[in-house]
């Protein structure tokens, strides 16, 4: 027999679709529901259907372009708890008075916040929200990289930002990922972020990747630092089997940060 075709997509489907173009390739279920006056039931179901054609990712509360990178603030709102508890576990990692570099992501962004504890930190980021959260608190010393800022992250990329990183040699490189699986390891949706993350790796005594359950069997387009680069990850969930003996095989330590009792 014939293999089936996928049903043509419905007036309302083409409507979402263009919704999550507007946006940037992802966006909230409710924010969906308002803009086409529609329920959020009506979006999940509209949702359901396109993934089965392989048109979209449905996360947690939104839904996502297939093939697209979820913005910042997007990634930042989603499992807010289970990030909040991985910062708090990076954060007992850190001493006072060691040199860091972080980068931009979401996660990376509740690092950030939770390292306020600490004192007399020399922080190298790309993050502008990074910096604002550390500079001047604690005898902080703070390093902004060099470049464009851009995106909602308000990160930098690029030839100054990496100029800039080479000068350090940090105790610790505290790196996000958009994807974790035992087939490609980490990896990102932006060249440019994992060319950075890389080099923060090279130039790190410990490499610490923070990367939340959501992130677990997804795969973004680019490699960021091989996994045998890295010395821990941290995460709020156990990592599915496959992943986690890929992770043992490579000698990466993997660290649950479990709710206080």
């Amino acid at each position: 027999m014939p293999k089936s075709r996928p049903a043509k997509a419905s007036h309302r489907e083409h409507e979402l679709l263009e919704v999550l173009r507007r946006y940037g390739g992802s966006a909230r279920n409710g924010e969906i529901a308002r803009v086409l006056d529609v329920s959020e039931e009506t979006v999940r179901r509209l949702a359901k259907r396109l993934e089965r054609d392989g048109q979209v990712e449905r996360m947690h509360g939104g839904t996502l372009l297939a093939g697209a990178e979820p913005g910042f603030h997007h990634r930042a709102a989603q499992n807010t708890d289970g990030k909040s508890r991985i910062a708090a576990a990076v954060a007992e990692e850190i001493q006072d008075g060691m040199c860091l570099f972080l980068d931009v992501g979401s996660t990376t962004k509740f690092v950030a916040e939770a390292l306020r504890v600490r004192h007399r930190l020399m922080v190298v980021t790309n993050s502008l929200l990074a910096a604002q959260a550390l500079a001047n608190h604690n005898d902080n010393r703070v390093f902004l990289t060099g470049g464009e800022l851009g995106g909602e992250e308000r990160g930098s990329y690029g030839p100054l930002a990496e100029a800039a990183i080479r000068g350090f040699a940090f105790d610790a490189a505290i790196l996000s990922a958009n994807g974790v699986s035992e087939r490609a390891g980490f990896t990102v949706y932006n060249p440019a972020e994992a060319s950075i993350a890389r080099l923060a790796a090279s130039r790190a005594r410990r490499c610490i990747v923070c990367a939340d359950q959501e992130k677990f069997g997804r795969e973004a387009p680019v490699v960021t630092v091989p996994v045998d680069g890295v010395d821990l990850m941290v995460t709020d969930r156990a990592p599915p089997e496959p992943i986690a003996r890929a992770l043992a095989l490579a000698e990466v330590v993997t660290m649950i940060a479990r709710r206080k009792e």
